[in-house]
């Protein structure tokens, strides 16, 4: 399996019945105040210890490491950090992962300044070109990631939701979604090279519809790649090769 292809081979699906307002499995963290709703992935850090077979038995753990109150520039927010290694049949660990979680006070609906721009027509997502790689998406794409990852966060599939409880002017384009497809440019330009860690960052929103550039810099044993909209970087990658 390729890299970061775990988080759609190995989702956890939530009954319906347990889902909150914005498709999230309603909240039984006790750490994370009532008043932070929005749950936003804001990056993090995979090591490969081995390589992960289809077809093979899996056991996965995850513990919180840390959650801590911080001030930003938008306000008051949560930062929770996951910690997830995945075993082996063999009890041998294949991964070890440690997912940022950011929570967030809710919209002031209206107050974002951007009106709500038309959803997107299909495209093709990934194209090579000579200054590197395109990134595109459109609502298909998301809804097919949202049901491939079992993530049924309605920002990313449900416009009326998203530009009016959220206030977001668009869909937002999931951050692992732009992280595969970082990795996947990884995987075609480099495919002799076999990836031993990942660390990623989301730095801002995604929305849907915006083409993305992707640029690459590199040395002799470290790729850092780079998603960037106009002149905002959106996700950052460092990768660890073999």
């Amino acid at each position: 399996m390729t890299p970061l292809w775990h988080w759609v081979a190995l989702p956890r699906w939530s009954p319906s019945t347990v889902l909150g307002l914005d498709g999230h499995p309603r909240r039984d963290e006790s750490d994370v105040p009532a008043d932070l709703p929005r749950r936003m992935f804001a990056g993090g850090t995979v090591t490969f210890h081995a390589p992960i077979v289809v077809g093979s038995r899996i056991t996965r753990h995850t513990t919180v490491r840390s959650s801590d109150m911080k001030q930003g520039r938008s306000g008051r927010f949560l930062l929770r950090q996951n910690k997830t290694t995945a075993y082996a049949e063999s009890g041998a660990p294949l991964l070890t992962e440690q997912q940022n979680i950011v929570y967030r006070p809710a919209a002031t609906v209206g107050t974002s300044g951007a009106q709500p721009s038309a959803p997107a027509s299909p495209v093709t997502p990934l194209e090579r070109t000579p200054q590197g790689w395109t990134f595109r998406t459109d609502p298909t794409l998301l809804m097919r990631f949202s049901a491939a990852t079992a993530n049924a966060h309605r920002i990313h599939y449900d416009w009326p939701y998203a530009t009016t409880i959220e206030g977001h002017p668009g869909l937002l384009v999931h951050g692992p979604l732009s992280a595969i497809v970082l990795a996947e440019t990884l995987r075609l330009d480099r495919p002799d090279h076999p990836v031993q860690r990942i660390t990623h960052r989301n730095l801002a929103p995604l929305f849907c519809g915006t083409s993305a550039a992707i640029t690459t810099a590199a040395d002799s044993s470290e790729v850092t790649l780079t998603v960037t909209a106009g002149a905002t970087r959106i996700t950052t990658m460092t990768a660890q090769l073999g």
